[in-house]
This record gives C-alpha cells, sequence and structure tokens, in this order.
C-alpha cells in the first residue's frame, strides 16, 4: 500500500454557503475581485500545473470547454494538477492585485472539470511585505492564517462562501490549496481594496480607480458580458473584452448610465473618459455627474442633488478624452456617467484630490 499522505489541519472559519445563481448578486454589486488578473492579481509560486497552468484561475471570462489535444492531454481552461499528489495538498500562491485588501467572500469554480475536479479545497492569507517570504513557506504552514477551512467541491460547478464578516485585517497574499489535486476553473476573491494614498493630501490622482478602492455599484446594462466595472481597471487593456459595452437601444431619447462609488471622497479636477478600441460602437455623446451621499444605500441615478461635472460631450472613437471638472471645491463620493444612447467605452477615470481633514 501506498504511504498515507500527511494532513494539514485547519481551523473551522465561520462562512455561509452561497448557491452558484447567487454568487454574482452576492458580491459583484457591493465588492471587488482583488486577485483578479486585469487588476493586477499575479501567481507567485505553485506545486505544479502540469495539465494547465494556474494563471487561468484569475482570468475574468468565465472558463470555456474545447476538445483541444495537447502534449500533456485534454486542454483546459482552469489550473490542473497531476494525479496521485504525495503531499497533503497542492497550492498556487497568489499575490494581490491591489496594496492589500480585506476579504469579505471567496468563489471557486470547478465549470468543466469532472472527474478531474479538486474534490476539497481552503483559502489562506497573510500580509507581508516582500514575495519571496511567502513563496519560501512552500507547503508549510508559515504564517499562513484560515480564511476557508477545508471544504467539498463538486464537479463543474461554482462554488461560493461568505465570511460571517469582513475581515478587519488586510491581507496582502493568498495560497489556494486543494486536497490532494485536481483541477480548478477559476478563483475569485471578493473584498474591499485598501489602497497606500498620497502622503501629500493635495496630491492628485484617480479617486474612481479599483487599485483605489473605487467600484461600480449599480448601472443600465452589462451586454455581451462586458462589465461596467472594467472601467476602473488599471491600464488601457488588450481589446474591447475588458471594457464596458451596452446593448444597441431601440427606443427615443435612450440613455445608458452607470454609478461609481469613489474610493475615497474628494474633490474632482479632471476626468478622462477612453473609447480605446470602440471605433464603430462608441457612444455618441457622453456626460458625467458627481454627489454627495452618505445616506443608507447606493444613491439612485435620478437623485436630485447630482451637479454636472461635464457638460453634454461628443464622443469619438479610440481615443482619450479628457475634460476639466465644471465643479472643483465641492467634495464628491460618487460619479454618475451617462453614455448617450449607448455604446462602448474602455475606462473612467476621475482625477483629483482626497477630501482633507486637516
Amino acid at each position: 500500500m501506498p504511504p498515507k499522505r500527511p494532513l494539514y489541519n485547519l481551523e473551522d472559519v465561520a462562512t455561509t454557503p452561497i448557491p452558484a445563481e447567487q454568487i454574482d448578486s452576492t458580491f459583484k454589486p457591493q465588492y471587488l475581485d482583488l486577485i483578479s488578473a486585469p487588476l493586477g492579481g499575479r501567481i507567485l509560486a505553485v506545486s505544479d500545473e502540469w495539465f494547465a497552468p494556474a494563471t487561468n484561475l484569475l482570468l475574468p471570462s468565465s472558463p470555456i470547454f474545447s476538445e483541444k489535444q495537447i502534449f500533456t492531454g485534454q486542454w483546459m481552461d482552469g489550473w490542473e494538477t497531476r494525479r496521485h499528489n504525495k503531499a497533503a495538498f497542492d497550492y498556487s500562491i497568489i499575490r494581490l492585485g491591489v496594496a492589500s485588501g480585506t476579504i469579505a467572500g471567496i468563489e471557486v469554480d470547478t465549470t468543466h472539470f469532472k472527474g478531474n475536479e479538486a474534490p476539497a479545497v481552503s483559502v489562506e492569507g497573510c500580509s507581508s511585505v516582500g514575495d519571496d517570504e511567502v513563496v519560501g513557506w512552500g507547503h508549510g504552514r508559515g504564517k499562513w492564517e484560515t480564511l476557508l477551512g477545508i471544504q467539498p467541491c463538486l464537479p463543474s460547478h461554482r462554488h461560493g462562501w461568505r465570511l460571517a464578516k469582513e475581515t478587519e485585517k488586510a491581507y496582502t497574499h493568498i495560497r489556494l490549496n486543494m486536497y490532494p489535486d485536481g483541477g480548478i476553473a477559476r478563483f475569485r476573491l471578493y473584498g474591499t481594496a485598501i489602497p497606500i494614498l498620497p502622503s501629500d493630501p493635495d496630491t492628485v490622482f484617480d479617486l474612481a480607480a479599483a487599485q483605489n478602492g473605487g467600484k461600480v455599484i449599480s448601472c443600465s446594462d452589462e451586454c455581451f458580458g462586458t462589465l461596467a466595472s472594467n472601467l476602473l481597471l488599471p491600464g488601457r487593456g488588450p481589446d474591447m473584452a475588458d471594457g464596458w459595452e451596452t446593448a444597441r437601444s431601440r427606443s427615443e431619447d435612450h440613455v445608458d448610465w452607470c454609478i461609481v462609488k469613489l474610493g475615497r471622497e474628494g474633490m474632482v479636477r479632471s476626468l478622462v473618459v477612453d473609447t480605446l478600441h470602440f471605433r464603430g460602437n462608441f457612444p455618441e455623446s457622453v456626460q458625467i455627474a458627481g454627489l454627495r451621499h452618505h445616506g443608507a444605500g447606493a444613491p439612485s441615478g435620478d437623485h436630485y442633488e447630482w451637479k454636472d461635472l461635464t457638460a453634454l460631450e461628443e464622443c469619438g472613437p479610440d481615443k482619450e478624452l479628457a475634460f476639466d471638472s465644471l465643479v472643483k471645491e465641492e467634495v464628491f463620493t460618487h460619479i454618475r456617467f451617462k453614455i448617450f444612447p449607448d455604446g462602448g467605452v474602455k475606462r473612467l477615470r476621475v482625477f483629483g484630490v482626497r477630501k482633507s481633514y486637516r
């Protein structure tokens, strides 16, 4: 008989399972996927990735199936390790795409992994100033803290867990463990970005950037699988897929919109609308407004206190459009971005200074 695998015991953490059909509605309106590749999440180390690379875990797209065969066998859209792992688990160590973040929920998706899915998973986190230290722990305990105890997984299924409460501690690194081996298509870590802000309160920076804690809290439409939250991602991206595009409107006076909660409330100096890659499907025009809102829940798009930060501005294809703010000395917490009548936009930047408490 082969020797028994070593045990890796973890404490139980209070979580609530989330049905697959409720994962998006539970997490995406209020939290950011802190490890997504477009945000800057990175795989630092893996125990094994013989059949499929762990970088697939962080892709924002839904996993796909292909009958394509490669050197190692069936091509799989996910992370898959060898059979017969002699260690307690296979692991993937991930650096968050933000400086650090607090954790509210976890998703492990085994879509298209049937018979080769990970039978069970756990998730650990730590806060460290260096990647090398974390990678050096390998299979060991190191300074890892349990975020999700060992949980069983089903084949070809989205699994979600909500923590009893969002962590007070901010984490920088995550280790995803699967017991003992197998495959996982996607891994999401939902939470709140904790940015490192400029020390000088008069420094202008992007108040809406996802890495600075900005998030889209509502929108009119997300057709073609392109999310409004993509507007706040870093960089300009490779193609239209990581922008925001709405359906073609067929009614008079149609307007699409999204509302952004700024990462830090502040005074807006200038704004940028980027239509990169949107060449025949950009909006005819755009308009941006600001609101200071501290009430319960998200503000409505027709709240009477919205103030125009730009006029109704003509849009154009495949370029960055910069506008000075019409209101530079008032503090705002939210931005309303309207596109007329519909179309696609790559990025939205809201440059300003954070509110000073001096």
